[in-house]
């Protein structure tokens, strides 16, 4: 079964400018990424895709191969599945290429190891799921604001507190691992479809960077894990 692994990586963030090339523990989130998609088992290649030269040098470096996605399909705007599409598409042309099933990964997520994308691969790869992602068990107690109403619940009633173990497994997606068939993703042009299943992580591996204090904390978590 050929496993196609692509890493989004643009050069034009706005959050935290160079984000992709920003470092976590001495190396880049960009060949971090790669490093875990590259050391997962299931995986048959490893592609970046983007816009930016630089980007493109350190994706090489790191040990993948590079698809450079045009302008149009690289703005603030533009949908990771559009980067993803275009990927497969242009393998497809250049090379009669066409993998069974795609693992979407991105930087911003730190602490991903190679067993999460092998777990998140195998959901799909062994048929339980047409698409899977990664994700983290939450017991938070969410709220929204109305404008009527002040705050309401969405996933308790706020007249009572259940104790955690009256509640059902919850999770929050972390946005580290996507796996997905392929023919079904073309058709859909979205990554999740079919059955949807989870692969499970570890809350504190479930760190994004979206800012630059994240930036910090993952610093400080890189230590504190031991992984230095």
């Amino acid at each position: 079964m050929e496993v196609l692994a692509i890493i989004p990586a643009r050069g034009g963030s706005k959050g935290v400018p160079r984000k992709n090339l920003r470092p976590v523990g001495g190396r880049s989130l960009l060949a971090t990424c790669v490093a875990s998609a590259r050391g997962a088992t299931l995986v048959s290649r490893v592609c970046v895709s983007t816009d930016d030269d630089e980007i493109a040098a350190a994706a090489i470096a790191a040990g993948a191969e590079v698809v450079r996605r045009p302008a149009e399909i690289s703005g603030d705007a533009a949908s990771s599945e559009s980067a993803l599409l275009h990927a497969l598409s242009a393998l497809e042309a250049a090379e009669g290429y066409r993998p069974d099933i795609l693992a979407f990964l991105q930087c911003t997520s730190p602490f991903v190891m190679p067993e999460d994308v092998d777990g998140a691969i195998a959901l799909v790869a062994d048929g339980r799921a047409d698409s899977a992602l990664t994700a983290f068990r939450s017991d938070l107690f969410l709220w929204r604001l109305d404008e009527g109403a002040g705050a309401v619940g969405i996933n308790h009633d706020k007249s009572r507190r259940p104790l955690r173990q009256e509640r059902s497994p919850e999770f929050a997606e972390n946005g580290a691992v996507y796996a997905m068939r392929v023919p079904g993703f073309v058709e859909a042009r979205h990554r999740f479809f079919g059955k949807t299943l989870i692969h499970e992580m570890p809350r504190e591996r479930s760190l994004e960077i979206d800012a630059e204090e994240d930036l910090t904390l993952a610093n400080a978590l890189f230590l504190a894990m031991g992984l230095g």
